[in-house]
C-alpha cells in the first residue's frame, strides 16, 4: 500500500484525477453499504429534485470523491510548495488576513467538502496551525498517513493533538496564543461531545467544540473549503468569516454551525462526502429525537 500511495503521489495531478474518478464510479457501481449510504443520503439532502437529478448527482459525485481518494497520496507525498502552487485563494482571504493581522485566533471549520486534506495542507504554509487528529483504525494506514501529515510541517508530530481531552487542551492552549485550529465538523463526535440537531432536514448527532473553543478563546470561526476545480485546475479555497459570536445555548450553537455546513456544501454538492455514516448513532450518546432513525453503522 505505501508503494501505492508513492505512485500515485508521482503521478500529475491530471493523471491521478482520472485514475480516482474511475476507481470511484467502479466502487460505487457495484451494489453495497456504501452506494446505499450516498444515495439515501444525497437522495434525502433536498438537492435532486427528481430520480434523474439524483443519478446524475450520485455519478458525478461517485467520480469526486475516487479523485479525493487519490489526491490523498499527491497532498502528503509531493513538496509543499508543489502542493501550494495548485491552490488559488478564492473568495475571503483578505478578511482572514485582517484576523490574523489583529492575532485574532481562528477556527477554521472544513467539512468533508472537496479537497480537505488538500485546504489543511495549504493552511499550514500559511498559519500557525494545529490540528487535531483521530487515528485511523488500520495502524499501518495511521503510520503512512501521520509519516505525510508531518513531512514539511513538523517531523516530529508536533503540528497535531490527538483527539481527546488532552488534544483539546493542547487545541485551546494554541488558541490563547494566537494560533489556528482546523476541525471537521460533521464528523460524529463520541459520546457526551455532541447534539443532536438538523443537518440537511435529519438530526444528526453533532459536535459541540467549535463554541468551546470560541466561547474559551476568543477565537473567529471560519467555514473553509477547497473547491477542486475542472480538469485538473487546481483548487480554490473559499473563506467565509461568521462574524457574529456563536449561540451560548449548546444546542443552538451546533444548530448554527449545521446551518453554515450546509450552505458551503450547497454551493459544491457532488464533491461531499455522503457516503459518510452522518446519522450513526454513536455508543453512549442519548438516544436521537423521537421518530427519527439513525443510520446502522
Amino acid at each position: 500500500m505505501r508503494l501505492l500511495f508513492r505512485l500515485l503521489a508521482r503521478l500529475p495531478l491530471g493523471l491521478n484525477h482520472a485514475v480516482g474518478a474511475f476507481l470511484g464510479r467502479l466502487v460505487f457501481a457495484f451494489p453495497g453499504r456504501y452506494r446505499k449510504r450516498v444515495l439515501e443520503n444525497l437522495g434525502r439532502s433536498g438537492l435532486a429534485a427528481t430520480p434523474s437529478d439524483l443519478k446524475r448527482l450520485a455519478w458525478e459525485n461517485a467520480a469526486e470523491i475516487g479523485k479525493g481518494a487519490t489526491e490523498l497520496a499527491w497532498a502528503l507525498f509531493r513538496p509543499m510548495d508543489e502542493v501550494a502552487a495548485t491552490v488559488v485563494e478564492g473568495p475571503g482571504w483578505g478578511a482572514v488576513e485582517r484576523l490574523r493581522a489583529a492575532n485574532c485566533p481562528i477556527v477554521f471549520i472544513t467539512p468533508h467538502l472537496g479537497g480537505y486534506d488538500l485546504a489543511g495542507r495549504y493552511l499550514y504554509t500559511k498559519l500557525p496551525l494545529l490540528a487535531m487528529y483521530r487515528p485511523h483504525k488500520l495502524f499501518w494506514l495511521d503510520q503512512l498517513l501521520r509519516e505525510g501529515r508531518n513531512r514539511g510541517t513538523a517531523p516530529d508530530g508536533t503540528n497535531v493533538a490527538p483527539a481527546n481531552l488532552a488534544g483539546v487542551r493542547m487545541v485551546l492552549k494554541h488558541l490563547k496564543r494566537g494560533g489556528c485550529t482546523v476541525l471537521l465538523p460533521d464528523q460524529v463526535p463520541g459520546e457526551g461531545d455532541g447534539e443532536w440537531v438538523d443537518f440537511f432536514g435529519r438530526p444528526a448527532y453533532t459536535m459541540t467544540l467549535p463554541a468551546r473553543l470560541q466561547q474559551a478563546t476568543g477565537a473567529a470561526l471560519v467555514y473553509c473549503f477547497a473547491e477542486r476545480l475542472p480538469r485538473a485546475g487546481g483548487y480554490r479555497i473559499h473563506f467565509e468569516v461568521r462574524d457574529a459570536p456563536l449561540p451560548e445555548d449548546r444546542r443552538e450553537a451546533a444548530r448554527t454551525v449545521n446551518e453554515g455546513i450546509e450552505r458551503i456544501i450547497r454551493a459544491c454538492p457532488t464533491q461531499y462526502l455522503w457516503g459518510y455514516n452522518r446519522y450513526k448513532h454513536p455508543a453512549g450518546a442519548p438516544l436521537p429525537p423521537q421518530g427519527s432513525s439513525p443510520q446502522a453503522g
